[in-house]
């Protein structure tokens, strides 16, 4: 290993990462001209993207300076302590100082970590998000319905909006399947990480003998895609309508509002019947195969490109079991990171946070060991 690499390993990590951040104050620099520029301005994607980047040269840059400052701040608490200053209670209150600014910087370190991670152009979008019942039958359904309120209160927490594409809803309130849009700024980034296989572990109501089951639901997470993505030859397509049936009242079950479409090149079908309007179910199906056919390409293009970086938290496979929701225990476990939080209460009423930091920070981490 050469001088000047041991010297950069031998820098506490939060110096390593300031001294990259010259080269972000140049990069938004660029930006800021070509937010001025009339081919970018005409431009709605490009305007978007380079829009998004500034915003996020801006946060890094903002860190950055915090970060540099709560430095400043430890160094000169330290030389009071060099000074030899004979208090002790006067000491033991720098020292005390220090140990809370040592944890800022932890958290500063971390938070900048993350951000210097190369944004994914998906990251910014909104996301369609699909939770389907898979083992433990009727348990598995009502587990269904917990995971879609669950979200449901995090996207209110977080000032997002939501839209309901489909749903397949059982007689005692539970869900087959639900299909629904998550729309704000940086859906994609953080609700990625639900994708794969949840599973919970409870007693049932109608378990006599207080026995623990165990069933999963299933949860896909798929950025939405623009209709100039994907290109769909009408030709492709073959386009069914039938009689809607579950909850809707006497016009869903009496008219053949309902929508089927299949795509024949890759066999993919989409069906949605929560709308009166038959034009109105057929853009929803639309929209959700417009989704899956993208990711199917993305998917496909990296399997020519070879395995992903290491740094990608899972794979984001439906089969990979991601987390799990112990009742008795008031656990739920991220199993990704190796993580357990004993407050499953506030965690289904849709405080994921934590989860989600704790995720990007492992993104973060392993991405620096891939870059080193």
């Amino acid at each position: 290993m050469s001088n000047a690499n041991s010297e950069a390993k031998d820098k506490p990590d939060a110096l390593r990462l300031l001294e990259r951040l010259a080269h972000i104050a140049e990069e938004k620099k660029e930006l800021e001209a070509r937010l001025t520029d009339r081919a970018v301005l005409s431009d709605p994607k490009e305007l978007k993207r380079a829009s998004y980047r500034y915003k996020r040269c801006e946060q890094i840059l903002s860190l950055g300076e915090h970060l540099q400052s709560t430095l400043k701040e430890i160094e000169a608490a330290e030389e009071m302590l060099l000074a030899g200053e004979e208090d002790e209670g006067f000491l033991d209150g720098i020292r005390a100082e220090i140990a809370e600014l040592e944890k800022r910087t932890n958290l500063l370190t971390s938070e900048l970590r993350a951000l210097l991670i190369p944004p994914d152009e998906r990251w910014q979008r909104n996301c369609i998000m699909e939770i389907r019942a898979a083992a433990g039958g009727t348990e598995a359904t009502l587990f269904v319905s917990d995971l879609y309120r669950m979200y449901f209160r995090y996207i209110e927490r977080r000032g997002w909006g939501q839209e309901v594409f489909s749903s397949n809803a059982t007689q005692i309130g539970g869900l087959k399947e639900i299909v629904f849009l998550v729309k704000g700024e940086e859906a994609f980034r953080y609700m990625r990480f639900e994708s794969g296989v949840h599973r919970v572990q409870r007693v049932p109501e109608t378990e006599a003998s207080g026995r623990i089951h165990t069933s999963t639901a299933t949860v896909a997470v798929l950025p939405e895609a623009e209709e100039k993505d994907v290109e769909i030859d009408p030709k492709d397509l073959v386009i069914e309508t039938f009689r809607a049936s579950g909850k809707g009242g006497q016009h869903v079950n009496v008219t053949d509002s309902a929508v089927r479409i299949r795509h024949k090149p890759t066999g993919l079908s989409v069906s949605c019947q929560d709308e009166r309007s038959q034009h109105q179910n057929r853009a929803k199906a639309m929209h959700i195969l417009r989704a899956r056919l993208q990711e199917l390409m993305r998917a496909k293009e990296e399997t020519k490109q070879g395995a992903e970086r290491r740094g990608q938290i899972g794979t984001g496979e439906r089969s990979e079991k991601i987390r799990t929701y112990n009742f008795p225990q008031n656990r739920v476990t991220d199993h990704r990171i190796k993580v357990s939080l004993y407050r499953l209460d506030e965690i289904l009423a849709g405080d994921l946070y934590e989860f989600h930091n704790l995720l990007l920070e492992e993104e973060a981490r392993r991405y620096a060991e891939d870059s080193a």
